[in-house]
């Protein structure tokens, strides 16, 4: 792994739970990376290094219910507002002044939208990748799909090569970057005391996180978050890439990207350039700033 990663502090979330942060280094202010529904920090490893070459003291956090990080009474997930909350939390840990720039894949998109809604002045921008943001009725997405897919992975591995082996063969893996897998067995799984591996959020952990993409309420408060907010998108037409442009229309300083080349996976498929239109969105608030009054 790359040794320019450490542990940052831990953040005490909401509820008490405790989140773990990662240090991927680099100097300036600080950017914070936050993973999709299933993933952990680590992921974001290949695409730090665009971030730090442009300037940034960059930094990644495991969700509740992910990678390190503690996780829920029950393993409940369906309120998102929990996560925008431990998000708020952690951009005080982290820029205590205010200005903290973010990036977010998926789920993270989605609730880095909401912490802001819930407290101005949590982010001073941000970059969302294929956020999850679902108007209230739409029938172009099926969360409970996708929990049904979640509940059918396997949950406990021999070793993290055999889990690595297996992975590399199928999607969405076997499309990703090399490295984004390893970091992802490296640190996605947990070792069990028989010398096995276990998915660090579990199938039925993963299964919640999408029951509450219908009930999060970000949709209806877009035009409430008025920083600077580029909403990045795939060249599928499948949810939640088809509803970006939307997104962006009702965000008052909205900026639609597109990758047609790649999928809901894009971050991770070719992290480096993602990375660098990371890197170019936010570098406004890189100049500038923006601290909390």
């Amino acid at each position: 792994m790359d040794d320019t990663w450490r542990a940052g502090p831990r953040v005490t979330g909401d509820g008490g739970i405790e989140l773990a942060t990662w240090d991927l280094g680099g100097e300036g202010p600080p950017l914070l990376l936050v993973h999709g529904t299933g993933f952990c920090a680590r992921v974001w490893e290949p695409l730090a290094g665009p971030l730090r070459a442009a300037g940034w003291r960059v930094w990644a956090v495991d969700q509740r219910g992910h990678g390190r990080s503690g996780h829920a009474p029950g393993g409940d997930y369906r309120d998102w507002d929990h996560l925008a909350i431990d998000l708020a939390a952690v951009a005080d840990a982290l820029a205590p002044d205010g200005g903290l720039a973010a990036a977010g894949h998926s789920l993270g998109g989605a609730v880095m939208l909401r912490a802001e809604q819930l407290r101005p002045g949590s982010f001073s921008a941000l970059h969302c990748y294929e956020p999850v943001v679902v108007p209230p009725g739409d029938s172009s997405s099926d969360p409970a799909r996708l929990a049904v897919v979640a509940r059918q992975r396997r949950p406990v591995w021999p070793s993290r090569e055999a889990a690595a082996d297996n992975y590399a063969t199928k999607p969405p893996f076997a499309g990703m970057d090399r490295r984004v897998l390893r970091a992802y067995v490296e640190h996605g799984l947990l070792d069990r005391p028989d010398g096995s591996v276990e998915l660090a959020c579990s199938p039925e952990e993963e299964a919640s996180f999408y029951g509450g993409a219908m009930r999060a309420g970000v949709w209806e408060h877009l035009g409430e978050v008025e920083l600077p907010v580029t909403v990045a998108r795939g060249g599928d037409d499948a949810p939640p890439a088809n509803l970006a442009a939307a997104i962006v229309a009702r965000l008052p300083a909205g900026r639609l990207e597109r990758f047609d080349d790649l999928d809901h996976f894009g971050p991770m498929t070719d992290p480096e350039r993602v990375g660098e239109a990371v890197a170019g969105a936010l570098a406004p608030a890189r100049a500038t700033g923006s601290p909390r009054g």
